[in-house]
Protein backbone atom coordinates (compact mmCIF):
# COMPACT_ATOMS: atom_id res chain seq x y z
CA UNK A 1 0.00 0.00 0.00
CA UNK A 2 1.42 3.41 -0.99
CA UNK A 3 2.08 6.08 1.64
CA UNK A 4 -0.47 8.41 -0.02
CA UNK A 5 -3.24 5.80 0.11
CA UNK A 6 -2.35 4.87 3.69
CA UNK A 7 -2.41 8.54 4.68
CA UNK A 8 -5.82 9.10 3.06
CA UNK A 9 -7.24 6.05 4.81
CA UNK A 10 -5.76 7.18 8.12
CA UNK A 11 -7.40 10.59 7.77
CA UNK A 12 -10.76 8.99 6.98
CA UNK A 13 -10.44 6.81 10.08
CA UNK A 14 -9.49 9.70 12.37
CA UNK A 15 -12.40 11.78 11.10
CA UNK A 16 -14.87 8.88 11.18
CA UNK A 17 -15.43 9.72 7.52
CA UNK A 18 -16.37 7.84 4.38
CA UNK A 19 -16.12 8.82 0.73
CA UNK A 20 -19.40 9.61 -1.01
CA UNK A 21 -18.17 8.78 -4.52
CA UNK A 22 -14.78 8.04 -6.06
CA UNK A 23 -14.16 11.58 -7.36
CA UNK A 24 -15.88 13.93 -4.92
CA UNK A 25 -17.21 14.28 -1.39
CA UNK A 26 -16.72 12.73 2.05
CA UNK A 27 -19.21 12.41 4.88
CA UNK A 28 -17.66 13.22 8.29
CA UNK A 29 -18.96 11.59 11.49
CA UNK A 30 -17.17 13.65 14.15
CA UNK A 31 -19.25 15.20 16.92
CA UNK A 32 -19.87 18.93 17.12
CA UNK A 33 -17.54 19.16 20.11
CA UNK A 34 -14.77 17.47 18.11
CA UNK A 35 -15.25 19.87 15.20
CA UNK A 36 -15.23 22.95 17.43
CA UNK A 37 -12.16 21.81 19.34
CA UNK A 38 -9.88 22.47 16.36
CA UNK A 39 -8.02 19.25 17.10
CA UNK A 40 -9.00 17.78 13.74
CA UNK A 41 -8.62 20.94 11.65
CA UNK A 42 -5.43 19.87 9.87
CA UNK A 43 -6.95 16.54 8.85
CA UNK A 44 -10.16 18.26 7.74
CA UNK A 45 -8.22 20.72 5.58
CA UNK A 46 -6.27 17.86 3.98
CA UNK A 47 -9.43 15.88 3.31
CA UNK A 48 -11.19 18.96 1.92
CA UNK A 49 -8.37 19.56 -0.56
CA UNK A 50 -8.48 15.90 -1.63
CA UNK A 51 -12.25 15.50 -1.86
CA UNK A 52 -13.60 18.98 -2.61
CA UNK A 53 -16.68 18.67 -0.38
CA UNK A 54 -17.20 17.62 3.25
CA UNK A 55 -20.66 16.84 4.64
CA UNK A 56 -21.55 17.07 8.35
CA UNK A 57 -25.04 15.53 8.59
CA UNK A 58 -27.45 17.26 10.98
CA UNK A 59 -24.61 18.79 12.99
CA UNK A 60 -26.94 21.69 13.91
CA UNK A 61 -24.44 24.53 14.20
CA UNK A 62 -25.69 27.75 15.75
CA UNK A 63 -24.37 30.83 13.93
CA UNK A 64 -21.76 31.33 16.64
CA UNK A 65 -20.65 27.70 16.38
CA UNK A 66 -20.48 27.87 12.59
CA UNK A 67 -18.25 30.94 12.80
CA UNK A 68 -16.05 29.25 15.40
CA UNK A 69 -15.72 26.10 13.26
CA UNK A 70 -14.92 28.14 10.15
CA UNK A 71 -12.18 29.94 12.09
CA UNK A 72 -10.48 26.60 12.74
CA UNK A 73 -10.30 25.98 9.00
CA UNK A 74 -8.46 29.13 7.96
CA UNK A 75 -8.51 32.91 8.18
CA UNK A 76 -12.13 33.90 8.71
CA UNK A 77 -13.46 36.22 5.98
CA UNK A 78 -16.40 38.48 6.87
CA UNK A 79 -18.91 39.60 4.26
CA UNK A 80 -18.48 42.88 2.36
CA UNK A 81 -20.68 44.73 4.87
CA UNK A 82 -18.98 43.13 7.84
CA UNK A 83 -21.51 40.38 8.60
CA UNK A 84 -20.04 37.14 9.86
CA UNK A 85 -22.96 35.06 8.51
CA UNK A 86 -24.65 35.57 5.15
CA UNK A 87 -28.24 34.58 4.39
CA UNK A 88 -28.55 32.49 1.22
CA UNK A 89 -32.20 32.92 0.29
CA UNK A 90 -34.39 34.19 -2.54
CA UNK A 91 -36.82 35.51 0.09
CA UNK A 92 -36.46 39.31 -0.14
CA UNK A 93 -37.11 39.68 3.60
CA UNK A 94 -34.19 37.37 4.38
CA UNK A 95 -31.90 38.76 1.67
CA UNK A 96 -32.65 42.10 0.02
CA UNK A 97 -30.08 41.23 -2.68
CA UNK A 98 -32.08 38.22 -3.84
CA UNK A 99 -31.74 39.16 -7.52
CA UNK A 100 -27.95 38.89 -7.28
CA UNK A 101 -28.33 35.40 -5.83
CA UNK A 102 -30.28 34.22 -8.87
CA UNK A 103 -26.90 33.78 -10.54
CA UNK A 104 -26.16 31.05 -7.98
CA UNK A 105 -28.58 28.78 -9.86
CA UNK A 106 -25.81 28.27 -12.45
CA UNK A 107 -22.37 26.69 -12.10
CA UNK A 108 -19.86 29.12 -10.62
CA UNK A 109 -16.79 29.67 -8.47
CA UNK A 110 -17.15 32.28 -5.72
CA UNK A 111 -14.90 35.30 -5.99
CA UNK A 112 -13.45 34.98 -9.49
CA UNK A 113 -13.64 38.80 -9.69
CA UNK A 114 -11.46 39.16 -6.59
CA UNK A 115 -7.66 39.29 -6.63
CA UNK A 116 -7.75 36.17 -4.46
CA UNK A 117 -10.91 33.99 -4.54
CA UNK A 118 -12.27 32.77 -1.22
CA UNK A 119 -10.70 29.60 0.15
CA UNK A 120 -13.52 27.50 1.57
CA UNK A 121 -17.14 28.04 2.53
CA UNK A 122 -19.60 26.43 4.92
CA UNK A 123 -23.36 26.27 4.38
CA UNK A 124 -25.82 25.28 7.12
CA UNK A 125 -29.45 24.51 6.42
CA UNK A 126 -32.02 26.44 8.47
CA UNK A 127 -35.24 26.25 6.40
CA UNK A 128 -35.94 23.63 3.75
CA UNK A 129 -37.52 24.38 0.37
CA UNK A 130 -40.94 23.00 -0.47
CA UNK A 131 -39.41 21.40 -3.56
CA UNK A 132 -36.01 21.27 -5.25
CA UNK A 133 -33.16 23.30 -3.81
CA UNK A 134 -30.38 20.71 -3.71
CA UNK A 135 -26.88 22.21 -3.83
CA UNK A 136 -24.61 20.62 -6.42
CA UNK A 137 -20.82 20.58 -6.48
CA UNK A 138 -18.33 19.41 -9.11
CA UNK A 139 -14.65 18.64 -8.61
CA UNK A 140 -12.62 20.77 -11.04
CA UNK A 141 -9.37 19.09 -9.98
CA UNK A 142 -10.71 15.66 -10.92
CA UNK A 143 -12.25 17.02 -14.12
CA UNK A 144 -8.91 18.45 -15.24
CA UNK A 145 -6.98 15.33 -14.29
CA UNK A 146 -9.37 13.16 -16.33
CA UNK A 147 -9.00 15.24 -19.52
CA UNK A 148 -7.26 13.52 -22.43
CA UNK A 149 -3.63 14.63 -22.72
CA UNK A 150 -4.34 16.29 -26.08
CA UNK A 151 -7.06 18.45 -24.54
CA UNK A 152 -4.77 19.37 -21.62
CA UNK A 153 -2.18 20.62 -24.09
CA UNK A 154 -4.87 22.56 -25.97
CA UNK A 155 -6.12 24.47 -22.91
CA UNK A 156 -2.90 24.73 -20.89
CA UNK A 157 -2.00 28.32 -21.79
CA UNK A 158 -5.41 29.78 -22.64
CA UNK A 159 -6.76 32.79 -20.80
CA UNK A 160 -10.40 33.73 -20.23
CA UNK A 161 -12.09 37.07 -19.49
CA UNK A 162 -14.48 36.80 -16.52
CA UNK A 163 -17.16 39.38 -15.71
CA UNK A 164 -19.92 39.63 -13.11
CA UNK A 165 -22.36 41.16 -15.60
CA UNK A 166 -22.30 37.98 -17.68
CA UNK A 167 -23.74 36.00 -14.74
CA UNK A 168 -26.79 38.26 -14.57
CA UNK A 169 -27.72 37.61 -18.19
CA UNK A 170 -28.39 33.96 -17.34
CA UNK A 171 -31.57 34.94 -15.48
CA UNK A 172 -32.18 38.41 -16.93
CA UNK A 173 -31.27 38.30 -20.65
CA UNK A 174 -32.95 41.64 -21.47
CA UNK A 175 -31.83 44.05 -18.73
CA UNK A 176 -32.48 47.77 -18.74
CA UNK A 177 -29.41 49.68 -19.86
CA UNK A 178 -29.00 51.27 -16.41
CA UNK A 179 -28.92 47.82 -14.82
CA UNK A 180 -26.40 46.60 -17.37
CA UNK A 181 -24.22 49.66 -16.79
CA UNK A 182 -24.30 49.03 -13.03
CA UNK A 183 -23.25 45.41 -13.47
CA UNK A 184 -20.52 46.37 -15.94
CA UNK A 185 -19.16 48.97 -13.52
CA UNK A 186 -17.86 46.05 -11.44
CA UNK A 187 -15.29 45.44 -14.14
CA UNK A 188 -13.79 42.29 -15.56
CA UNK A 189 -10.68 40.21 -15.05
CA UNK A 190 -8.50 37.98 -17.21
CA UNK A 191 -7.68 34.58 -15.70
CA UNK A 192 -5.96 31.39 -16.84
CA UNK A 193 -8.29 28.60 -17.91
CA UNK A 194 -6.10 26.15 -15.98
CA UNK A 195 -5.19 27.07 -12.38
CA UNK A 196 -1.66 25.93 -11.49
CA UNK A 197 -1.93 25.65 -7.72
CA UNK A 198 1.01 26.04 -5.36
CA UNK A 199 0.42 22.42 -4.37
CA UNK A 200 1.37 21.36 -7.88
CA UNK A 201 -2.16 20.25 -8.77
CA UNK A 202 -4.20 21.82 -11.55
CA UNK A 203 -7.90 22.62 -11.86
CA UNK A 204 -10.23 24.16 -14.43
CA UNK A 205 -11.45 27.75 -13.94
CA UNK A 206 -14.93 27.90 -15.47
CA UNK A 207 -18.43 28.94 -14.43
CA UNK A 208 -20.98 31.57 -15.30
CA UNK A 209 -18.52 34.46 -14.98
CA UNK A 210 -16.47 33.07 -17.90
CA UNK A 211 -17.15 35.36 -20.87
CA UNK A 212 -14.71 34.47 -23.65
CA UNK A 213 -11.31 32.96 -24.39
CA UNK A 214 -8.78 35.66 -25.21
CA UNK A 215 -7.79 35.69 -28.88
CA UNK A 216 -10.26 33.00 -29.94
CA UNK A 217 -13.10 33.23 -32.44
CA UNK A 218 -16.33 33.87 -30.43
CA UNK A 219 -18.06 30.72 -31.64
CA UNK A 220 -15.03 28.55 -30.98
CA UNK A 221 -14.63 30.19 -27.57
CA UNK A 222 -18.23 29.37 -26.66
CA UNK A 223 -17.84 25.79 -27.86
CA UNK A 224 -14.72 25.32 -25.76
CA UNK A 225 -16.04 26.89 -22.55
CA UNK A 226 -19.43 25.18 -22.71
CA UNK A 227 -17.81 21.88 -23.68
CA UNK A 228 -15.43 22.03 -20.73
CA UNK A 229 -18.29 22.94 -18.38
CA UNK A 230 -20.23 19.92 -19.64
CA UNK A 231 -17.14 17.77 -19.07
CA UNK A 232 -16.51 19.10 -15.55
CA UNK A 233 -20.14 18.55 -14.56
CA UNK A 234 -20.39 14.95 -15.74
CA UNK A 235 -22.06 12.71 -13.12
CA UNK A 236 -18.77 11.15 -12.00
CA UNK A 237 -17.43 14.56 -10.92
CA UNK A 238 -20.65 15.83 -9.25
CA UNK A 239 -22.16 15.54 -5.78
CA UNK A 240 -25.75 16.75 -5.25
CA UNK A 241 -26.62 17.43 -1.61
CA UNK A 242 -30.25 17.01 -0.58
CA UNK A 243 -30.61 19.13 2.54
CA UNK A 244 -31.95 18.17 5.95
CA UNK A 245 -32.34 20.89 8.57
CA UNK A 246 -29.08 21.15 10.53
CA UNK A 247 -26.82 19.77 7.79
CA UNK A 248 -23.57 21.62 7.19
CA UNK A 249 -21.58 21.28 3.98
CA UNK A 250 -18.10 22.68 3.40
CA UNK A 251 -16.46 22.99 0.01
CA UNK A 252 -13.04 23.91 -1.36
CA UNK A 253 -13.86 26.91 -3.52
CA UNK A 254 -10.45 26.72 -5.21
CA UNK A 255 -11.09 23.25 -6.65
CA UNK A 256 -14.84 23.02 -7.19
CA UNK A 257 -17.78 24.75 -8.82
CA UNK A 258 -21.25 24.75 -7.28
CA UNK A 259 -24.83 25.76 -7.97
CA UNK A 260 -28.27 25.66 -6.36
CA UNK A 261 -30.93 23.62 -8.11
CA UNK A 262 -34.20 25.47 -8.86
CA UNK A 263 -36.74 25.84 -6.07
CA UNK A 264 -39.79 27.92 -5.18
CA UNK A 265 -38.35 31.42 -4.57
CA UNK A 266 -41.16 32.22 -2.13
CA UNK A 267 -40.78 29.10 0.04
CA UNK A 268 -38.42 30.67 2.60
CA UNK A 269 -35.51 28.31 1.90
CA UNK A 270 -32.62 29.56 4.04
CA UNK A 271 -28.97 28.60 4.31
CA UNK A 272 -26.34 30.38 6.39
CA UNK A 273 -22.89 30.81 4.84
CA UNK A 274 -19.50 31.49 6.38
CA UNK A 275 -16.17 31.48 4.56
CA UNK A 276 -12.38 31.59 4.81
CA UNK A 277 -10.00 33.84 2.93
CA UNK A 278 -8.17 32.41 -0.05
CA UNK A 279 -4.44 31.78 0.16
CA UNK A 280 -3.37 32.21 -3.47
CA UNK A 281 -4.51 34.05 -6.60
CA UNK A 282 -5.57 32.14 -9.68
CA UNK A 283 -2.37 31.67 -11.64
Amino acid sequence: MSTAIASAQDILARLEASDISPAIGSRVGLSKADLLSGNYAADLRDLLEQRGVLVFPEINFSDEEQVAFTETMGTFLPEMKGQTVYNISLDKEKNPNRDYLKGSLYWHIDGTMNKVPIGAAVLSSKVLPTWGGNTEFCNTYAAYEALPEEKKREVENLRVVHAMWVTQLYHNPEPKIEDLEQWMSMGQIELPLVWNHKSGRKSLVLGNTAHYVVGMDPMESARLLHGLRDWATRPEFVYSHEWSVGDAVMWDNTGTMHRAMPYDPDCGRLLHRTKTAGEEPIA
